[in-house]
């Protein structure tokens, strides 16, 4: 098996899988209750807390633990609007964001919140300047992706948290799903108020996930009943989840410079194979992309057959964002960075992780020069 889904979600390392089937089975005490069982699990649960601020560079106050991403963007994003909204009910954001940030913005916008969406580049890259022309006097919140999950553009967060400096009344959301382990960002030099992580991008387990809260930033809960969280995400903890995760980010982290070089020199392979490919488009560019990537289109092919088609040689590509995959229609992101209705409805994208070789890009490079001149001919064959 070839799998490059990397962006859907990781194999989680061994060694992660045997810490949570270790913290589930020894510390399964609730770690609010009083007793020594729910007080050793209390422990365990704030070395986790503390480590992960040490590996991100911030304070243990600062972190919140959640289910993943799609829930640490919802805090972050209508947890401020909740907060925040006698200071004003205009929020910023891009086109191109993930799902479970774009529809929460949609969600808002139902409670009477405006929000101004801003465009990006061909490369999928939105301008400091445009963030800058669209914050007003009523601005409580700019959120913006630091990497596209379909195309790997990296975004110039840090350049917009300098800009937000000027304005401290505005509130800066990253979502850093995408871009931890793979695209360094120091959440003190971005001046980031708030930052989305999911641990089962960089090898945990599904259902754990990292919001950091900066100190002094407020939010108004999602999630009602207890105190847990510093009152943000109430409901007994997943204890087992988060110690693996921890462990999961501290491998990540510690690796991540070869990590980097490795993906990026697989990436590169495969840039430069598919520019051999006539009917391929390049949907993601190299000068600005994350190193893991490759949004590619083959007009005339739809996606899921192609991606059928590679599965029957053992690999495994996608098409669009896994959250957004089994919906109809071209990707919103690549016709919002110009791409014709044919070009964004015809896009599969290749994923990386560490764990994947040299060779295995070659097998699908084999393998795609086998699989894509038949279904052209089956495409000419139906016209």
């Amino acid at each position: 098996m070839i799998y490059f889904d990397n962006s859907a979600t990781t194999r989680p390392y061994p060694e992660v899988i045997e810490t949570y089937t270790t913290v589930a089975q020894r510390y399964f005490g609730n770690p609010s209750s009083l007793h020594g069982i729910g007080m050793e699990a209390e422990r365990l649960l704030q070395q986790s807390r503390s480590l992960v601020a040490r590996l991100l560079g911030v304070l243990p106050g600062e972190i919140v633990f959640t289910s993943g991403g799609t829930e640490g963007n919802n805090l972050a994003v209508k947890g401020t609007a909740l907060q925040y909204r006698s200071r004003g009910r205009h929020i910023i954001t891009t086109k191109i964001e993930h799902a479970s940030v774009a529809q929460a913005f949609e969600q808002l916008e139902q409670l009477d919140f405006e929000v101004t969406y801003l465009p990006v580049d061909q490369r999928g890259i939105v301008s400091v300047e445009a963030v800058q022309r669209a914050i007003r006097s009523d601005t409580i919140l700019v959120s913006v992706i630091h990497v596209n999950s379909e195309t790997g553009a990296v975004q110039p967060v840090e350049e917009i948290g300098r800009l937000l400096r000027a304005h401290p009344k505005v509130l800066f959301h990253v979502d850093h799903v995408q871009g931890i382990g793979k695209v360094p960002l120091s959440l003190s030099a971005g001046d980031i108020d708030l930052c989305t992580m999911s641990g089962h991008k960089f090898h945990s387990v599904k259902g754990t996930g990292i919001l950091f809260v900066r100190s002094g930033v407020q939010l108004g809960p999602l999630l009602s009943g207890g105190q847990q969280e510093h009152a943000y995400r109430s409901g007994t903890e997943n204890l087992a989840g988060i110690v693996a995760m921890t462990k999961a980010l501290r491998m990540t982290l510690e690796n991540q410079d070869a990590n980097i070089k490795h993906m990026r020199q697989l990436q590169t392979e495969l840039f430069c194979f598919l520019r051999t490919i006539p009917e391929a488009v390049l949907n993601t560019t190299p000068e600005v992309s994350a190193p893991h990537i490759v949004n590619v289109s083959f007009p005339g092919v739809k996606p899921e057959v192609l991606v059928h088609a590679l599965e029957e040689h053992g690999i495994y590509v996608s098409t669009k964002s896994a959250c957004s995959s089994k919906t109809g229609g071209a990707s919103g992101i690549l016709l919002a960075m110009g791409l014709n209705e044919q070009t964004a409805g015809s896009a599969i994208r290749i994923s990386l992780s560490a764990e994947n070789t040299m060779e295995e890009v070659r097998e699908f490079q084999r393998a795609l020069r086998q699989v894509l001149p038949k279904l052209y001919e089956v495409t000419r064959l139906r016209k």
